[in-house]
């Protein structure tokens, strides 16, 4: 239950152990046409550059940052964590002109400060922003901060990788251009892989670059000839082969679940725990309608020496969980409520363990 990776389905693993085949085998192309139309089922689009990237999370944050950016393009980035500071450190090494949109740590996107970052920077061609902060359990409004680049003309570029399966996500009708996301968190499959989308405008922004992709490995511009339709596919790269075994596994338990119930399962869950949690004394970081029901980040007593208490979950109790991150380092706990992690048993477990820490 820490924030990521999240307990995997035996059916995955079994999944995962099938004989591996050629990544050009036709077989496997009708795999990975399956996943495609799963992946797009789950990011509610239909954008044909739907795919996942062979890499975990931070690969898929990378090659969408390196598609889309040029350099000395200017780009609005959200930084209210840590990977929303990942994303300008991403950018700035790109070659591309940042403008930072500050907000505290715990607390979501301020659209407003976006809409004058705008204002004061009309040449900007991309806002970025993490949907669901994984370092502070901020859930922030992608809907309305998607509609704020579309009217500036602009992309909208956001981080889903501790949303995607768990939060309400819609592509199409947001309007988001450019996302990616990571197998281990609400999917509940092994880290390595990085579901990816991207929209028609963000296509035109791809084919129409002045300068090539500055990675040879993530240039979608070429493994689209992979990853694309039809029978014929061009060689790319070697594609992880059981690892997007796992991946069509694992989409295929979340649609049989159903996307809007895994959606509503996060939610009523992530009230038991956080009802529970509060009557230990515990505080949240993050206001009540800012939570991401997936992970929990909770403050603790002044002058508790966490780390123990951590390692006493673990060997007592076999509870993961995880520490604070940058300023939040020893004063808060991220307790992951994510994909199979995300039942009442789990929840149970992780009142009566904490309890007793707590109490002894």
């Amino acid at each position: 239950m820490g924030p990521g990776p999240s307990d995997v389905h035996p059916r995955v693993l079994a999944a995962m152990a099938q004989p591996t085949i050629g990544h050009l085998d036709p077989a496997f192309i009708g795999l990975m046409d399956d996943i495609k139309r799963l992946l797009q089922l789950t990011f509610r689009t239909r954008n044909e550059l739907t795919m996942p990237v062979s890499g975990p999370g931070s690969a898929g944050m990378e090659a969408c940052f390196a598609n889309l950016l040029e350099p000395d393009d200017t780009i609005i980035v959200c930084d209210n964590g840590v990977f929303g500071g990942r994303m300008r450190a991403m950018s700035e090494r790109l070659g591309a002109k940042v403008v930072t949109v500050k907000d505290p740590w715990g607390r979501a996107v301020d659209p407003q400060k976006v809409e004058d970052a705008f204002k004061a920077h009309p040449e900007a061609k991309v806002l970025a922003f993490v949907q669901a902060e994984t370092s502070t359990g901020a859930l922030s409004d992608a809907k309305t901060l998607a509609g704020i680049a579309q009217r500036h003309d602009a992309l909208s570029l956001v981080d889903a990788v501790t949303s995607l399966g768990g939060s309400q996500l819609e592509v199409d009708d947001w309007g988001i251009d450019a996302i990616y996301s990571g197998t281990q968190k609400c999917l509940s499959c092994p880290p390595g892989l990085s579901p990816v989308s991207f929209g028609q405008r963000a296509l035109v922004k791809l084919m129409s670059r002045k300068t090539p992709v500055r990675s040879w490995f993530m240039d979608f511009s070429l493994v689209t000839a992979y990853w694309g339709s039809g029978a014929k596919r061009s060689y790319h790269h070697t594609a992880p082969v059981n690892a997007l075994y796992g991946l069509h596994e694992a989409l295929t338990l979340l649609h049989e679940e159903g996307l809007e119930h895994s959606w509503s399962r996060h939610q009523k869950l992530h009230a038991e725990l956080a009802a529970g949690l509060e009557k230990l004394g515990l505080e949240y970081l993050v206001p009540k309608d800012e939570r991401l029901p997936q992970l929990n980040a909770v403050k603790l007593p002044e002058g508790l020496n966490e780390e123990p208490l951590r390692r006493r979950l673990l060997e007592e109790f076999e509870l993961e969980i995880g520490a604070g991150l940058g300023e939040f380092a020893g004063k808060i706990w991220r307790i992951g409520l994510m994909g199979q992690s995300c039942t009442r048993q789990h929840v149970e477990l992780c009142l009566r363990a904490v309890g007793s820490v707590l109490r002894t």
